[in-house]
Formats: structure tokens, C-alpha cells, sequence
């Protein structure tokens, strides 16, 4: 039962759900926004469109730092309260993207806006699993994630339109209203979410992975650009993979550490996450990836790419209305197996595409790979915690939650330095380079389907409603 007010009528169910996915709106409307836009800003600020991975760097290695202490945060000083300020900081980031006028303060400003983004979807995942019982679980997620589909939907047509006719300074104040009613709404209908017990903060775990998270993700990005020497690019991969080792012996010894490796020793979370890591390695670079390919491999502009690329958004919706009866019908583990494997099958596909290729043909290609991707993440939200005890439920999440930005933005490092490669390769960023990075996307999105083997059929049952079918006794 969620909570209410005394004296206050009782919320309807699906209403708490929708407020807390304001969160989840505003971040996929602004990467979404973002992607059309990306020849754009690189031109008005003296870069290119390949370096700006480094913005899209940014802001998930910002996620990576500050989600481990969401949770603490929010126990500490109330998860509403810190939900509702971290929904400021994000306003803000958006706002220095704005009249960011370089490539350094564009960076900046989207690690400002990955720092409240940090501290947003978690809480509001964990504000829904502490106020929802565990049978009503899947739908209320269900329905917390329908607005943050829409943002797929509408962001890239709405950025390629402000683009185009308006100004890509435009795509970043989408957020300002969306984030102003999200503040008034948590204050008016999301009270009194119980907090957790507040531990000490691992201040020198977090130093650590603070350390590991921006050698690894920051060397991984600049090792394919003239900005930084290779070796430099490879001395810092080095030391966030010696700091990040570091932090493991350091978890194993203290009581109460900032991100316990200790979880992964439960099979379904380990294989659950596992998967999902190698599937956003190929599926999260996509935003990133399709639409430099439409503007520069085809010759398209901004608006009419996000005409094309918002046709995504269409089958996410489509998988969430349908997502809650497929998994109680079939379980976890068979769907989202086959929706990777159809998934990475339409990044290969995706590989073969020429300007020739018919625009409805590419849209139809979209939207059946919103259907898989949608699928995919709904039941993985919902499969990773499935088999984890309530009193461990907020490491879990932060752990699962904290990968999700680091897989992307080894996705969108891989792509471009595919990109980088195939340009030296080809003479320039053609249209082949853009196929090689499809392809080698295509081809680490399949390997998710390893770990999700192994997992036993009726994996996260209680939740899925999935009853496995009786055995005939001879």
C-alpha cells in the first residue's frame, strides 16, 4: 500500500508511478533529444561530432560516481527531499548545456546534469519498490516506465525540429517545465517514503571507484582521438582498472561497503546483469550511432533523421501495454532471450542500410526494435531484484543501476572508435565506416544471451506470475 497524508484522500496506484517517472522522462528525453542534434552543437563550438562522445562520457561517468551514494543520500536526508534536489541539479546541467559555447564547458555541463540524473532514477526506483508490494511490482514498474517511453518517442522528432528550424540550445530547455512540475508534483503526492537505516558513508570506497570510473571510462573514450596520446588514453584505462582492483579487496574487508561485489554471488542477479552489461554494450550506442549515420552517411537533416528515429519510441510503448502479460505467461528468461537475439539481429541489419533504403522500411526496422529493447529492459528491471532479499534491495539496485551508465558508454566508446577506425580505414566518416560499428555493436548485443542460458526457467516466478507447467509422471 502506498503511503498517504492523514486527512488526505488515498492515491489511486498508477498515480505515484507516473510522478516518480518524471525522472525517468526527462533523462531519455534529453538523450534522446541530444542525438539528432550532435552535427549541430559540434559545429557551433568548434568539435566534432565524434568527439562529443566525450559529453555523452561525461555525463554516464557522472552516473557511475554519484548513484552508489543515492541511496545513502536519500536515508540520510529523506528520499523525497534529495529526489526533488537532484531534479534540480539536472535543470541546471541542462541549462549550462544551453549557452555552453566549447567543447570543455558542454563536457562540464553534462556532467552537472549526469550528477542529478544520478541521484533521480534511483531513488525513484527504490521510492516505488519501498511503497509497493512485491505482487504488485511488475505492473507498477510497468506503468512508472510508459512515460519514460514516450520521452523515446517524441525527443528525437522534437530535436531534429528545434534543430533545424529553431536552435540546438532549444533541445536542453525541453527539460525546464518537465522538471519544475516534477518537483511540485513529488512535494504535493509523494510524501512520508520510509528510509532506510543510515550507515556510514564508505568514503574511501567511494574515492575508489570514483577513481576506477573516470581512468576506465575516460581512457576507454579518448584512446581513438587526437585530443590525448595513446599512451595517455592507456595510462588511464590502467588506472581505473588498478584502482577498481584496489576497490575489490577493499569491499571484501569492509562491513558496509559502497558497492557490494557480495550480491553477485546470487545466480539470477549475476546472470541477469551480466546479460543486460553486454546488451547495452550493443543497444545503448544506438541513440548515439543512428542518427551521426542518417545526417552524415545519408544526407539527411536533423529534423528529417528524428522523423525517422522516433519510430522507435512507438514499439517501446507498444512492449510496455504488452510487456506485464508476456512475462506472465512465458516467465523471464525465454522472452528476453529471444528479444536479444532479434535485437542484435536488427543491429546487423542495420549495417546494410543504404540512402536508398525506403524511409518506411527503416521506420518499420525501428519500431520492431523499440518492441525488443523495451521488452528486454522491462523484465530486467524487475528479473535482477527478483531473488534478492528486501534488506538488500537498495545495494542491488544502486549496483544494477550504476553498471547501466557504464556498459553505454562503452557502447558509445566501442562505436566510436569503430567510427575512428573505419574513417581511417575508408578515406573519411563514410557510410562503411558506420556499417563496421553496427556490425561489432550487432555482435557484443548477441553475447548477452550467454549468461541468460543459464539462468533456470522459472527465474523471478513470484513476481512474473509464470507458473511453469507440471511434469507428467510415467
Amino acid at each position: 500500500m502506498t503511503n498517504t497524508k492523514k486527512g488526505a484522500p488515498a492515491r489511486l496506484p498508477w498515480l505515484v508511478p507516473l510522478v516518480l517517472s518524471v525522472a525517468l522522462f526527462m533523462e531519455n528525453m534529453d538523450s534522446t533529444v541530444i542525438a539528432t542534434s550532435l552535427p549541430a552543437i559540434a559545429a557551433d563550438i568548434g568539435s566534432t561530432p565524434i568527439a562529443l562522445k566525450l559529453a555523452f562520457t561525461a555525463y554516464f561517468l557522472a552516473l557511475a560516481i554519484f548513484i552508489p551514494v543515492s541511496a545513502w543520500a536519500g536515508d540520510r536526508f529523506g528520499p523525497t527531499r534529495v529526489f526533488r534536489a537532484a531534479i534540480l541539479v539536472f535543470m541546471l546541467g541542462s541549462l549550462g548545456c544551453a549557452f555552453a559555447t566549447s567543447l570543455e564547458g558542454f563536457v562540464a555541463a553534462r556532467f552537472l546534469g549526469g550528477m542529478g540524473g544520478a541521484m533521480m532514477t534511483p531513488l525513484a526506483r527504490l521510492m516505488l519498490y519501498r511503497i509497493t508490494p512485491r505482487a504488485g511490482l511488475m505492473r507498477a514498474t510497468a506503468t512508472m516506465t510508459i512515460p519514460a517511453v514516450v520521452a523515446p518517442l517524441v525527443g528525437p522528432l522534437v530535436g531534429g525540429a528545434l534543430t533545424t528550424f529553431v536552435g540546438w540550445e532549444w533541445i536542453f530547455l525541453v527539460n525546464l517545465p518537465v522538471g519544475l512540475a516534477g518537483i511540485v508534483a513529488v512535494g504535493l503526492l509523494v510524501r512520508d517514503v520510509p528510509a532506510g537505516p543510515v550507515r556510514a558513508l564508505d568514503w574511501r570506497g567511494f574515492l575508489l571507484l570514483a577513481v576506477a570510473f573516470s581512468g576506465l571510462m575516460s581512457g576507454l573514450s579518448l584512446v581513438s582521438l587526437p585530443i590525448l596520446p595513446v599512451w595517455a588514453a592507456l595510462s588511464l584505462t590502467a588506472l581505473g582498472l588498478g584502482a577498481g582492483g584496489v576497490y575489490l579487496r577493499h569491499a571484501a574487508r569492509h562491513p558496509a561497503p559502497l558497492l557490494d561485489p557480495a550480491i553477485f554471488r546470487e545466480p539470477v542477479f549475476r546472470g541477469a546483469t551480466a546479460a543486460t552489461t553486454l546488451f547495452l554494450i550493443g543497444a545503448g550506442a544506438v541513440p548515439f550511432l543512428l542518427p551521426l549515420m542518417l545526417q552524415l552517411g545519408f544526407g539527411l537533416t536533423a529534423f528529417q533523421a528524428g522523423a525517422i528515429t522516433f519510430a522507435g519510441g512507438i514499439g517501446a510503448i507498444g512492449a510496455k501495454l504488452i510487456s506485464t502479460h508476456v512475462f506472465a505467461s512465458h516467465g523471464f528468461r525465454n522472452p528476453m532471450i529471444l528479444a536479444v537475439l532479434l535485437a542484435a539481429m536488427g543491429l546487423a541489419i542495420k549495417g546494410w542500410l543504404t540512402p536508398d533504403t525506403p524511409h518506411l522500411l527503416i521506420a518499420a526496422l525501428l519500431v520492431s526494435g523499440g518492441v525488443l529493447r523495451s521488452l528486454f529492459f522491462t523484465g530486467q528491471h524487475v528479473l535482477t531484484i527478483s531473488e534478492i532479499p528486501a534488506d538488500s534491495a537498495g545495494a542491488a539496485l544502486a549496483l544494477t543501476t550504476v553498471l547501466r551508465p557504464i556498459a553505454t558508454a562503452l557502447g558509445v566508446a566501442l562505436a566510436g572508435g569503430i567510427l575512428e577506425f573505419g574513417s581511417h580505414q575508408t578515406g573519411g566518416l563514410t557510410l562503411e565506416a558506420f556499417h563496421m560499428a553496427f556490425f561489432g555493436l550487432a555482435a557484443v548485443s548477441c553475447l548477452a544471451i550467454l549468461p541468460l542460458l543459464r539462468l533456470p526457467a522459472g527465474s523471478g516466478s513470484e513476481m512474473s506470475g509464470h507458473v511453469l507447467p507440471a511434469r507428467a509422471t510415467p
